[in-house]
């Protein structure tokens, strides 16, 4: 064991004197030492001890009023604002709130279909996408791209055939959460965005670990539907056509926009990110869908009329013509072609001149296929019958001017029959002149005709755009109006009046008014034909009889003019037309319209064919050269579509002429 180290010892130094303590028992402090004498440092003398120092706590009472104030008034502030949020301004702050949470789309109604007499379809609606956009997916701070827009428009330019800097400026709209950047986009071109839309989904995941953003993120879809025509041009003059917004604006198109339309729907539900939230429901009305129409025209007699149109004014380097085709005894119409036409389903690349119904919406001068109805007049007041005869010289002074027929002739030795069969402006002029005692009273009588036939007066059909046609009062009627009115010039007239005058003749003497539209079926599904056409007495069933048999000399006969138009197995009734044209550019006449209308079979009449050609530039003029083999070629057609039979009786074979012995 190791040794202990022995204690320490203090050896104790000399003891210090006590300092002496004051009477109150603090210790004195030592007296100073007296002062160096000079020439030596003087110590300095000792501080004193530092007194300790006393904490005094202030006042709390005026930082408590603070700080009580201050919080009162922040509770106070909190107090108003929730009394204006929750009171004042509950239901401006809750509308607004919807509006930002909810959307409301319109559900577009499916379109009705126009179709033909047998429901082919004319018009459909087929599914389409409205292709639309959220502006704020495209901002800078949404889409990590300074020029997403940019990117973006010209990635869906050549899609929707927009031009770019039309798209960047509609994405360029941070404040909407909505802009509409096509309509009526077919379902391929969606498909092609949707997987343009994929590539940059996938695109997106492969950068910044998987949080990259779409470029097409924004890039939405309604579905919405789109009116298409099947046949192209076929009937579009009659269709019409619609415009953006799938509204009509030409045609029936127009003219039914209403019955086709139906009644837009609502749907509203809740949105985040422009997107709908499944789990919140929605709510809205559901779209009526248009009704249905149909129409009177057959389209295969529609296809005849528009090829043999089409073809005849191409051949003649003509402005335009147009053939009517028509049911005789219902008034129908089963065909109205117009050549040049256009497809409604390209308006970009359609004349804007041939986008109308120029069989309804022209006005011109008949010219001879006028002269029926100052024959119907002469027969039907007793002045005249088939056989009384006419002397027609070679020129004719009335009024103010020389009159002539369209060929130079010595004079001619005809019956009424042979002045109707030859188309002599002469022989007409001379055959009405026997209507009054006057001429003023023959010019009223004439007119009285006119106006039963139609003339001057719409057609009935209610079309847009429909002329009237011209017709003065008699007492009005010029000079030279007196005399060539009843040979069809001095008047003017639209295609459809010129037809109808035929089908007057063919249905005995009794004007229906034409009608496109055989009824309408609604959503559900239940037909409804269209109202009954006015009738109206205009001849004696004996008159129409026998203007059936004086218009079948014109195609019968040799003598006649219209030869061109006779067709095997059927009695045909017809007449040329060939008249002086007004230009409406120049405002006076220059070039001819040519025309041809009648009725078959004669003895049984079915289907009226009314046909005329504006301006023709190239080759025959004449409306038995150019028109007569059109109205040959759409009267066989129909025929044959609608199964009539051939005729089974012998022709009157009235005389055009007598001996001047006689």
């Amino acid at each position: 064991m190791p040794s202990k180290e022995p204690p320490r010892r203090r050896v104790p130094g000399p003891a210090r004197p006590a300092r002496p303590r004051s009477s109150d028992g603090r210790q004195a402090r030592p007296a100073q030492r007296p002062a160096a004498r000079s020439g030596t440092a003087r110590r300095p003398a000792p501080r004193p001890p530092a007194r300790p120092r006393t904490i005094r706590l202030g006042n709390p009472k005026p930082r408590l009023r603070l700080v009580s104030l201050g919080l009162t008034l922040v509770m106070v502030a909190f107090v108003v604002r929730l009394l204006q949020v929750q009171a004042v301004d509950a239901s401006a702050l809750a509308a607004k709130a919807e509006a930002h949470r909810y959307q409301e789309y319109t559900l577009s109604a499916d379109r009705g279909e126009i179709t033909d007499r047998s429901g082919i379809a004319l018009a459909a609606s087929v599914d389409a996408y409205d292709i639309t956009a959220d502006p704020k997916l495209f901002t800078p701070a949404e889409s990590k791209i300074q020029d997403a827009p940019e990117q973006a428009a010209a990635l869906l330019a050549p899609l929707l055939g927009k031009d770019p800097a039309e798209l960047a400026k509609k994405l360029r709209t941070p404040k909407s959460r909505y802009t509409l950047l096509a309509r009526k986009q077919t379902p391929q071109v969606w498909n092609q965005i949707k997987d343009l839309k994929k590539v940059y989904e996938k695109k997106a995941k492969r950068s910044q670990g998987g949080n990259g953003i779409n470029l097409l993120g924004g890039i939405l879809s309604e579905p919405s539907t789109k009116r298409v025509y099947p046949n192209g041009e076929l009937a579009a003059g009659i269709l019409g056509y619609v415009n953006a917004e799938g509204r009509g604006a030409g045609g029936l198109e127009s003219m039914l926009d209403k019955e086709l339309a139906g009644k837009d729907g609502k749907i509203r539900f809740a949105q985040s990110g422009g997107r709908q939230v499944p789990t919140a429901g929605s709510q809205g009305t559901p779209a009526v869908p248009g009704s249905d129409i149909e129409l009177t025209i057959d389209r295969d007699i529609q296809w005849a009329a528009q090829q043999a149109i089409t073809e005849q004014v191409r051949k003649s380097k003509a402005d335009r013509g147009y053939v009517i085709v028509q049911n005789t005894r219902t008034g129908e119409v089963l065909a109205m072609a117009n050549a040049p036409g256009f497809d409604p389903n390209d308006l970009s690349a359609a004349n804007a001149a041939a986008m109308g119904n120029a069989a309804l919406q022209d006005a011109y001068e008949p010219g001879s296929t006028s002269k029926v109805m100052s024959m119907a007049a002469v027969l039907e007041e007793g002045v005249a019958t088939p056989d009384t005869h006419v002397t027609v010289p070679n020129r004719l002074h009335r009024g103010d001017r020389l009159f002539k027929d369209d060929v130079d002739h010595k004079t001619w030795y005809l019956t009424l029959n042979g002045v109707l069969a030859k188309s002599s402006n002469i022989g007409t002029i001379l055959a009405t002149g026997q209507l009054g005692r006057t001429q003023a009273e023959s010019n009223q009588v004439l007119y009285s005709y006119l106006r039963k036939f139609g003339i001057g007066s719409p057609t009935g059909l209610g079309y847009p755009g429909e002329t009237s046609g011209i017709l003065a009062k008699p007492q009005n009627w010029s000079t030279s109006q007196q005399y060539t009115i009843p040979f069809g010039q001095g008047l003017s007239i639209n295609a459809m009046q010129a037809a109808s005058v035929y089908s007057t003749i063919a249905n005995g003497g009794v004007r229906i008014e034409p009608t496109l539209v055989r009824g309408t079926k609604g959503p559900d599904g239940r037909f409804t034909p269209a109202p009954a056409p006015q009738q109206t007495r205009v001849i004696s069933d004996k008159t129409a009889k026998t203007l059936a048999q004086m218009l079948e000399s014109v195609v019968g006969d040799e003598e006649g003019t219209g030869t061109r138009a006779r067709i095997p197995g059927y009695r045909v009734a017809g007449k040329t037309g060939t008249a002086n044209r007004v230009d409406p550019e120049l405002g006076r006449y220059k070039g001819y319209t040519a025309s041809f209308a009648g009725f078959a079979p004669a003895d049984d009449p079915q289907i009226t064919v009314y046909c005329a050609i504006q301006n023709p530039t190239k080759g025959d003029y004449f409306g038995g050269q150019i028109c007569g083999p059109i109205y040959k070629k759409v009267m066989e057609f129909a025929l044959k579509t609608l199964h009539v039979a051939p005729t089974g009786s012998e022709p009157a074979r009235l005389p055009v002429a007598f001996k001047d012995s006689e």
